[in-house]
């Protein structure tokens, strides 16, 4: 039987070059629609059974973050369940992965994907619990709805926070995080969700761009748009994604946000803050300082010795999310990031930082903001 390889289904992201010899399969990275953007990539390969591969990304140099490819192992599955690193170096410019099969069929990914099947199951099911509701608050540049999640009884008096996700649709962990909050925000049989839910609602968006996770890109939606660039002026002509979502938040307040990402350089999970921001004041910092220090301790996964920069006074993008959301709403605003390479802290040599380490410290969010929510 003669191999095979294709993207062909949601997500899916690659260019098949030559594969007509399992030893040296050469293949390339599609762009981003619209965009110079590509590192995302997601692919099946058939007829492959026991044969000693070798695949070849051939443009890996041409990344968004060609940092992000050194100690990077790629992830395969053959269930789409459970996916495992497998041998992977970089080398001139080009990315190899080493792989023989046990099965007929085998999916390799940079990072476990989340499909928009799975995220329709994620809020059809979140849905049906009495505490939350589920609503369309716009539509995507390609006619999705922009699914937004309620949790709470909509108390005016309660503190309002919001967690959105994956507006770079390649940053998969992200969904993966929301999952695990969402899951045990709605356990009923959690004290620790119940006693936060008695002093706070919790405003969700699961996934910012749909249309580019649909698309298989790592970083902008149906218009070759970075959404996380639209924030001082979002337009329905270009970023409907954010425009909707920034005048659902005018519209309910906001007292805490976090927007969940993936970093491809950082082998670790950190905050990037709002420190830059003209509004920042004793108040934030010591919000900021708590929220990281109770988080560390309630998840060791997190940390804050790595990470990016902290802004100077008055300095930062307020373009970005979070800071703009920090500076409008004058409340603790912050980005986190996990990694797609290892935590090098905590690392698992088989899986790396994987889906379901994600969806554990979406989980371990819970306990964080209680600990914080009387004092935003």
């Amino acid at each position: 039987m003669k191999l095979n390889i294709s993207a062909a289904f949601d997500a899916g992201n690659i260019e098949v070059i030559n594969e007509e010899n399992h030893e040296n399969i050469q293949l390339k990275i599609r762009k981003d629609t619209h965009s110079d953007f590509l590192q995302w990539f997601y692919f099946r390969m058939n007829n492959a059974k026991d044969k000693s591969c070798q695949l070849h990304l051939i443009n890996a140099s041409d990344a968004a973050y060609p940092e992000g490819w050194d100690n990077y192992q790629a992830r395969a599955s053959y269930d789409r369940e459970t996916w495992f690193q497998i041998p992977t170096k970089y080398k001139d410019g080009v990315l190899s992965m080493e792989l023989t099969p046990e099965f007929d069929s085998v999916y390799i990914a940079y990072f476990s994907p989340f499909s928009y099947e799975q995220h329709l199951d994620l809020v059809n099911t979140a849905q049906q619990s009495p505490i939350c509701s589920l609503e369309s608050i716009g539509h995507t540049l390609q006619g999705r709805p922009i699914d937004f999640l309620s949790i709470g009884d909509n108390d005016n008096s309660k503190k309002k926070l919001w967690i959105i996700a994956r507006q770079h649709p390649g940053e998969t962990m992200a969904e993966w995080f929301m999952l695990g909050l969402i899951n045990r925000l709605l356990d009923d049989e959690d004290s620790t969700s119940i006693s936060l839910l008695n002093k706070a609602n919790l405003y969700l968006v699961p996934n910012m761009n749909i249309d580019g996770s649909i698309l298989g890109n790592l970083r902008v939606n149906a218009k070759g748009v970075n959404l996380n660039r639209e924030w001082s002026k979002p337009s329905k002509e270009y970023s409907p994604e954010v425009y909707y979502v920034k005048e659902k938040m005018k519209e309910i307040g906001m007292d805490f946000n976090l927007d969940v990402h993936g970093d491809e350089g950082l082998p670790y999970i950190f905050i990037s803050g709002i420190e830059g921001i003209p509004s920042f004041d004793k108040k934030l910092r010591q919000l900021t300082d708590s929220f990281m220090n109770n988080w560390k301790m309630f998840n060791p996964d997190i940390q804050d010795v790595h990470g990016y920069p902290k802004n100077q006074p008055g300095q930062a993008n307020l373009d970005i999310c979070s800071k703009n959301l920090g500076e409008e709403f004058h409340c603790l605003s912050q980005t986190l990031e996990m990694p797609f390479k290892q935590n090098e802290n905590i690392p698992d040599s088989i899986f790396g930082w994987s889906s379901e380490r994600s969806i554990q410290l979406g989980e371990s969010l819970v306990n964080v903001l209680l600990s914080i929510v009387d004092d935003l």
